[in-house]
């Protein structure tokens, strides 16, 4: 038969042979039926016994995961029990019990999917993951509820290819890298939680396959990690030799994490920053012990997200603090909050919009709304007496925005000075890159900010009219596109002129294609995903800036994306990166 290769999205690097699992689990069906008055106190009990239940099974999960994958990764199951024991998510339950006449069951799945359908309908990747797990708590708490069954994947064997529909945090936090040595996915990206722990446990995987009903259990398959491929009816000589290739990487991998903490230096001696991105406090002892030597991006909305009211400055300060602490004085970047779009708050009410990601976000709401903006810019203040905190705004289109940012920066200085509260009073304050006009007139902001972090995301959206979750033009979004490249290059030289360091924050600064085009172009400093720094420290710590500028310089005389993406691949390929 012969070979055929399927087409997914890159979840985590590498090469992976085994033999084909499919996944599937027993549906869960709830009886949809009104109960009487007489038994609705049965009903909340039965709840509440599955509450108990279900905390007691992510304690465990959460034990497994600490003693396989260390406490970062377990984070994540302490933060799911925290949530099963919220009184907000168990009395809107027992509300639908009590007034709604619902069995426990279907209280549960309504409300569950509330909060979810939240987090899952926005843009922002990171976001809409939070959905992901809210729905595997949910579907914990229901099996309990029915008596079903847990998901899990502990009875697997041999040395497998994990083919699934999607899997939840509980499914991967049991999977053994000896077993599973590719995972893929019919959903999802490289930011669902498949993936993160895909990458943490260094099994090559892909997502978003789509149509996963060609896969049969026991057939030999192969996963390429890095390309997004899978390969099914691969001839017995070409297994092999693909069997050979993922031992190689994963000592490769190895050799990868013991220089994680040697310095991103190029062979010809320039000191390149590269930072982590992170959700929460607790995500940056990671992203330092994969050789992270800042935080360029800690984003705060997901704070409040979690939140029914609005953060008070203490709840604020001690988050920031905690992240400033754990990085011993190395810096960490704090993005105000970028919310609006598709990033709604339960604590508050904003407006529908025909074009919410070109209307009411971001930087917008908090020069509308001053006390909600001078409360968190507060808690950064204060939080900079204790380590190097910086102020980042996001969605920055205009030099007026800026002076009117500042302005309520230094009326929180004064606030603080007056109560004698300690703060850096030369905290740097610098701006997302993100809309076009910004980066196309960038030396007219310059002198107004100490630096400049370029948030390709949004710019690469922008600057190419292309909704990148739009699975209709999802081909169309191109971060190296040559518009793109000129925009960042334009950026960089206005910062330069100023003498300001110059960052970049969005995905691309992870992409190990587009490395040496960033190196060339002369970018200061990268933040990204913390699994990606050793990759790009690798590709930085074996070239020369020179021979980087070569690159840019070359890629810039190209006119499609596909043959910059082409070129740059092939450069890493000479090179045996």
């Amino acid at each position: 038969m012969e070979q055929v290769t399927l087409k997914g999205i890159s979840g985590a690097r590498g090469v992976g042979t085994g033999t084909v699992y499919v996944y599937k689990q027993e549906a869960i069906v709830i009886e949809k039926r009104v109960i009487t008055a007489a038994e609705v106190e049965a009903e909340i009990s039965a709840l509440e016994s599955a509450i108990q239940l279900t905390i007691e099974q992510l304690k465990a999960i959460e034990e497994h995961a600490r003693a396989t994958m260390g406490k970062d990764e377990a984070a994540i199951f302490e933060a799911h029990g925290l949530i099963v024991q919220d009184p907000t998510l168990s009395d809107s339950i027992k509300g639908q019990i009590k007034d709604g006449l619902q069995s426990a069951a279907a209280a549960a799945e309504q409300t569950i999917n509330t909060f979810a359908d939240m987090f899952l309908a926005m843009e922002d990747p990171y976001m809409r993951e939070r959905g992901a797990d809210i729905k595997d708590i949910g579907d914990r708490l229901m099996r309990n509820l029915l008596g079903m069954s847990p998901r899990g994947l502990a009875h697997l064997t041999g040395e497998v290819i994990l083919v699934a529909e999607d899997l939840t945090p509980s499914d991967t936090a049991a999977l053994d890298k000896n077993i599973v040595k590719g995972l893929v996915t019919a959903s999802g990206g490289p930011t669902s939680h498949a993936a993160i722990m895909a990458r943490t446990l260094e099994i090559p995987a892909v997502m978003g396959l789509g149509d996963i009903s060609v896969f049969e259990n026991g057939e030999k398959a192969v996963v390429k990690g890095t390309e997004g491929e899978v390969l099914l009816h691969v001839s017995d000589a070409d297994f092999e030799t693909y069997t050979a290739e993922a031992k190689a990487y994963r000592e490769h991998l190895q050799v990868l994490k013991e220089s994680a903490t040697l310095p991103a230096v190029t062979k010809d001696g320039k000191e390149i920053l590269l930072f982590g991105n992170v959700g929460k406090a607790e995500d940056a002892s990671h992203a330092c012990h994969l050789g992270a030597e800042g935080i360029g991006l800690f984003r705060t909305e997901f704070l409040y997200m979690k939140n029914d009211e609005l953060l008070s400055e203490e709840m604020q300060f001690e988050a920031y603090k905690k992240a400033v602490e754990r990085l011993g004085g190395r810096p960490v970047i704090i993005r105000t909050m970028d919310i609006g779009g598709d990033k709604e708050l339960k604590c508050l009410q904003l407006p529908k919009e025909m074009n919410p990601f070109l209307g009411y976000r971001a930087i917008r709401i908090s020069l509308d709304r001053t006390d909600i903006f001078k409360t968190q810019l507060r808690a950064i203040l204060r939080a900079s007496a204790f380590g190097d905190a910086q102020i980042m705004y996001p969605m920055i289109a205009s030099v007026e925005e800026i002076k009117a940012a500042n302005a309520v920066v230094e009326t929180a200085k004064e606030e603080l000075r007056a109560e004698g509260i300690a703060f850096n009073e030369d905290i740097q304050i610098g701006i997302m890159v993100e809309i076009p006009a910004v980066a196309a007139a960038a030396e007219l902001f310059t002198p107004h900010v100490d630096f400049f972090s370029i948030g390709t995301n949004d710019l690469c959206q922008y600057t190419l009219a292309v909704d990148r979750m739009n699975e209709n033009i999802g081909h169309l979004y191109q971060p190296l596109h040559p518009a793109v490249l000129r925009l960042i290059k334009h950026t960089i030289e206005a910062s330069h002129e100023a003498k300001q360091i110059i960052g970049m924050c969005g995905e691309m600064a992870g992409d190990p294609v587009a490395t040496m085009i960033l190196l060339g172009l002369g970018l200061d400093e990268f933040s990204m995903s913390a699994s990606a720094i050793p990759v790009v420290k690798n590709i930085v710590r074996s070239v020369t800036v020179e021979e980087c500028k070569a690159v840019a310089e070359k890629a810039l005389t190209m006119s499609t994306a596909s043959e910059i993406v082409a070129y740059a691949k092939s450069i890493l390929a000479e090179k045996g990166l």
